[in-house]
């Protein structure tokens, strides 16, 4: 799975198969606007994580293009509501920086992916699985062009 665009791109480690994750992801990616863009880096082999972390690392860094504003999904990293995401993101747009956001593979990120990293952001506390992480930051991603839209999509509303 690789596009191209000149919206936000999403750099992951793992080719996606088809199944829920692939889906889910899909879904969501296919209503925003610019499109997101996709690099899938393969997954590397090893026996030692933080070698296989390392590798990996360096393969997403590699695929970084010049001067762009990084965002590391971190379990480690902020943990913004769905509104000030939005603002964040629409920070990051005016930067005029191409946004790529990060996603390691079953190991994490290595830590010089994290040092990269402009914003290292949390989909919250719990631990989710590498290829589910696609589809909640596609879904967020979407709800952020709705808040930024006026869409109804996204209720801002919380009960007491």
């Amino acid at each position: 799975m690789t596009t191209t665009s000149r919206g936000p791109r999403l750099i992951a480690i793992g080719r996606m198969k088809p199944g829920p994750e692939r889906a889910l992801f899909e879904q969501h990616a296919a209503r925003l606007r610019p499109a997101l863009a996709v690099t899938e880096v393969p997954e590397a082999q090893g026996a030692n994580p933080a070698e296989i972390r390392r590798r990996e690392g360096a393969a997403l860094l590699a695929a970084l293009p010049d001067a762009a504003f990084v965002v590391a999904l971190d379990l480690g990293g902020a943990a913004p509501t769905t509104e000030a995401l939005a603002a964040l993101v629409t920070r990051w747009d005016e930067a005029a920086r191409p946004v790529c956001y990060l996603i390691g593979g079953t190991e994490g990120l290595d830590q010089a992916v994290l040092d990269r990293a402009d914003h290292r952001l949390s989909l919250g506390s719990l631990t989710w699985p590498h290829f589910l992480v696609r589809g909640l930051l596609a879904e967020q991603l979407f709800r952020v062009q709705a808040i930024r839209t006026n869409h109804p999509y996204h209720r801002a509303w919380r009960p007491a």
